[in-house]
């Protein structure tokens, strides 16, 4: 029962995050590097921050108590959490980018997939390199690849299923549905996005020890590590922004005051809505076994689930109409697989 209880906290999260580009649409006269910005602030610094505050345990100041477990942790691990947050950063930009081409549906399901295998496998891999001692390579059992191996031939079907609706569509279909669709230039994107947003799980298994042990509520153990991650993200998106801002001339965006209220508003739901899939997350695994192949799948279980609600987005926002029964049966097999996927470790 715990374990469907965790997983009904971690779909609820990849719901929320699949849901989060839909408030940007209500974002009015500013270019996309101001509202990718702004939308940050909230979404990957103070939301993260006071989440991770939630991890300070009961009798000591919060902030103080937060930034002394900071100066405190081991420099390399906390680096390292950083770093890996900033290559997850360059992800997170070109994921934007993903979508730009070949929709929400098509861009998250391929972009998310990657993500998927390649950050549950990646950690341990890494941690073994640096720390041997640690034989972080026996999480990786049978169960826990069958369960990658299931979500990355989810992912493949819908790619296939993408690869039909490109064949089949005429190029105004194309466009009617997704303005700028390039099948090929999108799906060479959408790996690179996957590849380095995989560096986000990559981040926590190098931070996931940074908290206050048993005195941290379990739910909330990772997010200090989370924080660690969105804050290497947002310093590499930061910087991505405020050099568009230079470069278009689009400086004059944070001057037009009679649209800050409308903006605020709609950034700080969209940054809300994609942060709740790492707090779900952070509170959906402490109902599993730590260790055990559920726990080390779980974020491979989330990026499966926002690719489940990510397409569901896409037949509601109409990326798919005009496709063929075909093509919308072979994408809900896809669908069928993923959610397949997050209990597979469990029946094994």
């Amino acid at each position: 029962m715990e374990i469907i209880i965790g997983l009904v906290i971690i779909a609820i999260g990849a719901f929320c995050q699949s849901s989060s580009y839909v408030p940007i649409n209500k974002v009015r006269d500013w270019s996309w590097e101001t509202y990718w910005l702004v939308q940050g602030v909230f979404a990957w610094l103070l939301l993260p921050l006071l989440g991770a505050l939630l991890a300070v345990p009961a009798g000591e100041s919060s902030l103080p108590g937060l930034l002394k477990l900071m100066s405190d942790a081991p420099s390399f691990n906390l680096w390292m959490t950083i770093l890996f947050g900033m290559l997850w950063g360059i992800g997170g930009l070109t994921f934007g980018l993903s979508m730009r081409y070949l929709g929400v549906a098509l861009g998250q399901s391929i972009a998310l997939g990657t993500c998927a295998g390649l950050g549950t496998i990646m950690g341990p891999v890494l941690l073994n390199i640096f720390f041997p001692e640690l034989e972080a390579l026996k999480v990786l059992t049978f169960a826990v690849l069958l369960g990658v191996g299931a979500t990355l031939v989810g992912i493949a079907i819908i790619g296939i299923a993408g690869s039909m609706k490109s064949a089949s569509l005429s190029e105004e279909e194309k466009k009617a549905a997704v303005k700028d669709f390039n099948f090929p230039k999108g799906l060479a994107i959408a790996l690179l996005a996957g590849f380095m947003s995989g560096c986000f799980n990559v981040g926590i298994e190098f931070g996931k020890d940074i908290n206050f042990g048993d005195q941290t509520d379990p739910m909330f153990r990772t997010l200090p590590a989370t924080l660690l991650v969105t804050l290497g993200g947002f310093v590499t998106n930061a910087i991505y922004c405020l050099y568009q801002n230079r470069k278009n001339h689009t400086w004059s965006d944070y001057g037009k005051t009679a649209v800050w209220g409308n903006n605020l508003i709609f950034c700080l739901l969209a940054g809300a809505l994609w942060y709740s899939q790492f707090f779900g997350l952070s509170l959906g695994r402490s109902f599993f076994e730590t260790g055990s192949p559920m726990d080390i799948l779980s974020f491979c279980i989330l990026m499966a689930l926002n690719v489940v609600f990510s397409n569901v987005w896409g037949i509601i926002l109409k990326e798919w109409k005009g496709c063929s029964t075909k093509t919308i049966a072979v994408l809900t097999c896809g669908i069928i697989v993923l959610i397949v996927s997050c209990f597979l470790p469990q029946l094994t």
